[in-house]
């Protein structure tokens, strides 16, 4: 039973030294500090370096046997508020 979810980003040396994104990875932690999932973004080098916040990206979250319970996906989409249509959505 899980009352709730802190996500907590793992950093990496290489982004905090140079600013070169690298792959987004995370621990889903209880309400106790207890890991109960991990997720790791699938996406190239170029596209994080490019598109920056706005890329696309599929995250993978799996549980602590490594299971995959949930892929989030977000298609590459426009960042104006001028197209609403066209707006980010995972």
């Amino acid at each position: 039973q899980i009352d709730q979810i802190v996500i907590h980003q793992q950093l990496e040396l290489l982004e905090i030294v140079t600013g070169f994104e690298t792959s987004n990875k995370y621990e889903l932690k209880n309400s106790l500090g207890q890991r109960v999932y991990f997720a790791a973004e699938d996406t190239d080098c170029l596209t994080r370096n490019c598109c920056g916040s706005s890329r696309p990206f599929t995250i993978h979250i799996t549980d602590n046997l490594g299971r995959e319970v949930i892929t989030l996906q977000r298609p590459l989409r426009c960042v104006s508020c001028c197209c609403p249509c066209c707006l980010q959505e995972v």
